[in-house]
């Protein structure tokens, strides 16, 4: 197996556990009858799923489970852009593996409804938890994947406290979603929105463009934005 071939099984894998405990909490665990984890427990999960698999796998492809996150860090002079492509379809991938999962298990308790439920997808207007609109979306999506990927870019700089990257970085993804519930259902990963989708359909399908093209458009600000900030004075 290539080294290409294996870091993008890496990629693969993370974002399927990311997926699948992420989202697998929000579908399974977030409302559970009477005493469930809420949207706290949600955030956490999400947070934990980046923070342990960035220590399993992070030192063989960089623990980016995120297309937004490889190209931010691309832009940002961290990854060549030539890999860019491959990285994306591998997290995607494993995304939808992610997510095939998750709906078996799901599926498994009676009555439950796959379309019904939501299924963890990522929505706005009348399909945002609250009902935010379209604007409110985009602003938040762009921001929030911004900020999450200046904190990337900031951990895992040469100057930045060595073995720790995942910690903030894990964290910081709670904090995201802890914001962004009630909005979107917290994206900032295409991949992670593109595997419920699939399963959802309809309404789902017709809003990810969003959630593709915020994303990436707050990573490569990011991306830029370290670039020039963080550069060392000579």
């Amino acid at each position: 197996m290539s080294s290409l071939s294996k870091r993008c099984t890496a990629e693969l894998i993370g974002t399927f556990w990311l997926v699948l405990g992420g989202c697998g909490t929000a579908v399974l665990a977030a409302g559970f009858p009477e005493l469930g984890v809420g949207f706290v427990g949600v955030a956490l999960a999400f947070g934990l799923t980046v923070l342990t698999m960035a220590y399993a796998v992070g030192h063989i492809s960089g623990g980016h489970f995120n297309p937004a996150v490889t190209v931010g860090l691309a832009v940002g002079g961290r990854f060549p852009m030539r890999e860019v492509v491959p990285y994306a379809v591998a997290q995607v991938i494993g995304a939808v593996i992610g997510a095939a999962v998750l709906a078996w298990i799901a599926s498994g308790k009676p009555g439950f409804d796959l379309v019904a439920s939501g299924f963890a997808a990522n929505g706005y207007g009348e399909h945002s938890p609250g009902n935010y609109a379209l604007s409110a979306a985009l602003v938040c999506e762009v921001v929030l994947t911004f900020g999450f990927l200046f904190v990337i870019l900031g951990a895992t700089d040469k100057r930045a406290p060595a073995g720790f990257a995942p910690i903030p970085i894990g964290l910081a993804l709670t904090l995201i979603h802890l914001i962004s519930i009630p909005v979107t259902n917290t994206s900032v990963n295409p991949a992670r929105s593109t595997g419920p989708a699939l399963f959802v359909g309809g309404w789902a399908l017709e809003q990810l463009w969003l959630f593709w093209v915020a994303p990436i458009a707050g990573a490569i600000i990011a991306g830029l934005a370290y670039r020039c900030l963080g550069r060392e004075d000579r």
